[in-house]
């Protein structure tokens, strides 16, 4: 019989593709997390992995065994997350992950006032502008701009938000405000390149909702960096207003256009593991960020 430990192990190397970060992350040895993964087989009899010098590969029992593996552990997870939550309050380590323009405009001033209320919770955040698994990469919760459609993870909606146009208040002033989408045109619109919702603005006219097609002399993929650019003055942005609201609201950037933009409905969402989301302190950081997304919201 394989103990939880030997489970947990056994997927580690898995997700991690390799026993010498797998050792690393469960602070053992790689002759020790070997000889772990050996007994492992002997005690089952079978061959799991079948290893050569460049990768790991599973064999078909190690499939099987890697499915059950998964159940088990999440049963055992969601077994301690139901006995906590009776008896404790939110404490411990929260594994964060973040977009980066979401981060350093939201997260920045969310986070603080969370640890405020949750003194024994401590938080690692860490910044992708990429999807991760959070079970690789051993996350609590990813925040992202969609639902997870994954059988391992479950979503939790957190706040609607639209897109807004907005430029500096030195730009304004250098190049004029633009009241239409003919004077638009003439303007430099900074944009977000590799999303295809980013490339036109819709903005209404007389004939209806017209997508915009706008144009400048700088796209960047990283919406934090888009957002730099656009509080230095260098163009007019369209982005969500959970990264530009508290900008607009300390009047680094003004928001323009408001009349005629057509904002694209925008959802903000958390992914988590299914044996993550009834753990005390992610229950309760998902229903400060729910709260305090919606008051900030409301401020504006």
């Amino acid at each position: 019989m394989a103990s939880s430990e030997d489970m947990k192990a056994f997927v580690r190397v898995v997700d991690l593709g390799s026993f010498a970060r797998a050792a690393e992350d469960l602070r053992l040895t790689p002759s020790a997390l070997s000889r772990l993964m050996s007994r492992l087989e002997d005690r089952l009899g079978v061959r799991l992995l079948t290893r050569t010098t460049r990768r790991l590969a599973l064999t078909s029992e190690g499939s099987l065994f890697l499915e059950r593996a998964r159940e088990v552990l999440e049963l055992i997870d969601l077994a301690e997350a139901d006995v906590s939550s009776a008896r404790a309050k939110p404490k411990g380590l929260l594994r964060v992950n973040s977009s980066t323009g979401f981060a350093r405009q939201t997260l920045l001033h969310a986070v603080p006032e969370f640890l405020s209320h949750y003194p024994e919770v401590s938080v690692d955040l860490t910044l992708t502008d990429r999807l991760i698994d959070p079970v690789t990469e051993q996350v609590d919760v990813v925040i992202r701009g969609s639902p997870t459609s994954g059988s391992e993870m479950v979503s939790r909606h957190l706040a609607e938000g639209r897109r807004l146009i907005c430029a500096a208040p030195s730009y304004l002033t250098r190049a004029g405000t633009p009241h239409s989408a003919a004077e638009l045109a003439g303007h430099n619109c900074i944009r977000l390149s590799g999303q295809s919702a980013a490339t036109t603005w819709p903005l209404a006219s007389d004939d209806g909702v017209v997508r915009f097609q706008p144009s400048g002399n700088f796209t960047c993929d990283n919406v934090g960096m888009l957002f730099d650019v656009a509080v230095e003055g260098h163009g007019i942005v369209r982005l969500a207003d959970f990264v530009v609201g508290q900008a607009v609201r300390e009047g680094r950037l003004v928001e323009i256009l408001a009349d005629i933009n057509r904002s694209d409905p925008i959802s903000l969402w958390a992914l988590m593991p299914k044996g993550r989301f009834r753990v005390p302190r992610v229950q309760a950081f998902l229903d400060f960020m729910e709260e305090w997304l919606g008051a900030n919201r409301d401020s504006e």
